[in-house]
């Protein structure tokens, strides 16, 4: 009975082995490497088997994750997820051991180094994900040979060089994720292999040349994104082909200009946004057809011609921006649909009233630099000055101003060195205007942060000490803007002011985090000119929440001073979390220098009278008095040139 008994047992053991598997060693040591390696025992203490059955790491929602396939003898790792828990260091060598790897998320930490070429080994996978991270080195073409990938994310690094060619290769890739990565040149011809394209998003990296025709043959494109880069128009008219397309933003185009003639079939659009594009012509009427249609920007261009009446048929739009071009005649009259949030029209050559209910409830609407009569839609004093910035409209002032500040997003205070700032914490919306309490500045704001997950906010604030000055709380709000953002100087006397330009980055933090691998990048005009291209707040102060003042001298000939934060397309989109992007300023201070060459003009005509007197009366005086006129035009000539109040246009 005794050998009987262990007879069972044994055969009892074998049954219990075989209905649990065990992983493959190697694995499960090269998977203790990476946890220790990356710190993670405290969150991923596995004693065990990584693959036993219910276990707490395998759920699709655990972090990090663990997963296996254990349909065959042996069990293999198939699914690593470690997102946003901060792991440094490189891609140890050990992870080219889970060859069964099919999902990889690496995604938002401080992962740095290059991407080693051993990742080929890993032939399996269908979705990796390296982005926001700080992974330095060229793309590695090693890459193209993961031939089964779904999904492949880099976006967020500090990568150099061209992309590889090789991604052509990857024929069953649906999305890419490759914006902010910091690649340049070129994009391969052979992308156009990438059949299966449903999703690219590659703003705000360095390429160059054309903007590729061949984007029309990937007819299964739902988003494209291709902002802030150095790609040249024209758009190719192969684009019409991309019917199915239902976000399509492309921005800051050099080069030739564009026209919309490739908006044809386009009717699944709900994003369309072709902002700086050197777009040029009419707007085509059919754009009226696209009934999903619910954002509409096509600012900053050169569109001529009437808004289409078809417009009015646009009963889904929301959001419509259409300012800085050359668009006549009066609006529809009935263009404000009945979802509409924002409408931006300012600075076109437009007249005529209002729409009809333009004064809906949750409605805000810009109208600045148009002759349109919109008294009735902001203050009537501020609207006749605002006038001015229109290049035929000759402006003066009765009682002109010689200055003005403004605490941008916040109450006013008095600086330590005893400058007032004027409180500027009115709420504004997608496409607004606001005018101080004494008509002394304004300040409108153009753009929605689609993906805003705290709602339509347009100013930022801390909590937080900002270090190096002695007026932290000047810093600790700002204006923020994901598009446009102008601060107007009104009835100013014409000459030379100083505009000192105060800035704390307040909205990106400094950390060893993935939190601050942010990069806020904007440019700046006054009076037209630009004077800062592609400005980082955070670089340049050597830091967040640290103070940075910029100092400018501009021209004023025609009472207005004219302040644009604009953001071209570059800088990260989504850290430290979505929509953290745009322009951001916490206070302006404007004063006058000198006088203008106009006004210089005038003071010396006015001396040359008195000195005609003077030759009347004493001949003497009139050799004194030469000498000094002399003397004060060499001193008084101004060494400025005169600044425009152009819309930026590259």
């Amino acid at each position: 009975m005794g050998a009987l008994s262990f007879c069972f047992f044994v055969f009892w053991v074998s049954q219990v082995g075989f209905g649990q598997q065990t992983t493959d060693p190697k694995e499960v040591d090269a998977l203790n490497k990476l946890i220790d390696y990356w710190n993670l025992r405290d969150k991923l203490n596995i004693i065990d088997d990584p693959c036993i059955q219910n276990a707490t790491w395998a759920y699709e929602k655990a972090n990090p994750r663990v997963a296996c396939d254990c349909s065959g003898n042996t069990c293999h790792i198939t699914h690593l997820k470690i997102y946003a828990l901060d792991i440094s260091g490189e891609i140890p060598s050990e992870l080219f051991v889970l060859k069964e790897l099919m999902d990889l998320n690496l995604g938002q930490n401080v992962l740095n180094g290059s991407i080693p070429a051993e990742i080929e080994q890993l032939s399996n996978m269908q979705y990796l994900s390296l982005g926001i991270n700080n992974f330095t080195g060229p793309v590695p073409p090693e890459l193209g040979n993961l031939t089964k990938l779904i999904i492949l994310s880099f976006s967020s690094n500090n990568f150099v060089g061209p992309l590889p060619t090789s991604l052509g290769k990857l024929t069953s890739l649906q999305e890419l994720y490759i914006d902010s990565s910091g690649v340049s040149g070129p994009i391969p011809q052979e992308f156009a292999n990438l059949k299966s394209l449903q999703i690219l998003w590659a703003s705000d990296n360095q390429f160059t040349g054309k903007l590729p025709d061949f984007f029309g043959t990937l007819t299964e494109l739902r988003t494209l994104r291709l902002q802030g880069t150095l790609l040249e128009g024209p758009i190719p008219n192969s684009f019409s082909a991309l019917n199915k397309l239902e976000d399509l933003r492309i921005g800051d185009l050099s080069g030739e200009d564009s026209s919309l003639e490739f908006l044809q079939n386009q009717r699944t659009l709900s994003i369309l946004i072709l902002r700086n594009c050197l777009l040029s012509g009419k707007i085509p009427d059919q754009l009226g057809e696209f009934s999903k249609l619910q954002e509409l920007d096509l600012s900053f261009n050169k569109l001529t011609g009437q808004i289409p009446e078809s417009f009015q048929d646009l009963v889904a739009l929301q959001y419509l921006y259409l300012g800085s071009n050359n668009l006549n005649g009066q609006l529809p009259a009935n263009i404000l649909g009945p979802k509409m949030i924002a409408i931006d029209v300012s600075f076109n050559p437009l007249s005529g009233s209002l729409p009809q209910n333009f004064a809906k409830a949750g409605l805000s609407m810009n109208a600045v630099g148009t002759s349109i009569d919109a008294n009735n839609l902001q203050d009537k004093k501020a609207s006749g000055m605002l006038q001015c910035l229109q290049a035929d409209f000759k402006c003066s002032n009765k009682v002109p101003s010689k200055s003005f500040s403004v605490k941008c997003g916040g109450t006013g205070q008095t600086s330590a060195s005893g400058v007032e700032y004027e409180g500027d914490f009115e709420s504004m919306g997608s496409a607004s205007l606001y005018t101080s309490s004494e008509n002394l500045w304004a300040v409108s704001n153009t753009g929605n942060f689609i993906s805003n997950p705290n709602g339509p906010q347009y100013i930022a604030q801390t909590g937080s000490q900002i270090t190096g000055t002695l007026d932290s709380e000047l810093y600790k709000t700002a204006r923020i803007s994901p598009s446009s953002l102008r601060y107007y100087g009104l009835g100013l006397r014409n000459g030379i002011y100083s505009v000192e330009l105060h800035f704390a980055e307040i909205g990106m933090v400094d950390s060893n985090s993935w939190k601050g691998l942010g990069r806020r990048i904007f440019d700046i005009y006054i009076q037209g000119e630009r004077v800062l291209k592609d400005f980082n707040i955070k670089e340049a102060a050597g830091g967040s929440k640290k103070a940075l003042i910029k100092t400018f001298e501009a021209n004023v000939t025609n009472t207005i001073m004219d302040i644009h934060f604009f953001w071209a397309g570059k800088g990260t989109c989504c850290i430290p979390y979505q929509s953290t992007y745009g322009p951001l300023v916490s206070a302006i201070h404007v004063s006058r220098a000198s006088d203008a060459a106009g006004s210089s003009k005038r003071d010396k005509k006015r001396i040359g009278k008195l000195i005609g007197i003077s030759v009347a009366c004493v001949a003497g005086l009139v050799i004194i008095s030469s000498v000094f006129y002399l003397w004060w035009i060499k001193e008084d000539s101004p060494k400025h040139k005169r600044i425009y109040t152009d819309s930026p246009r590259k």
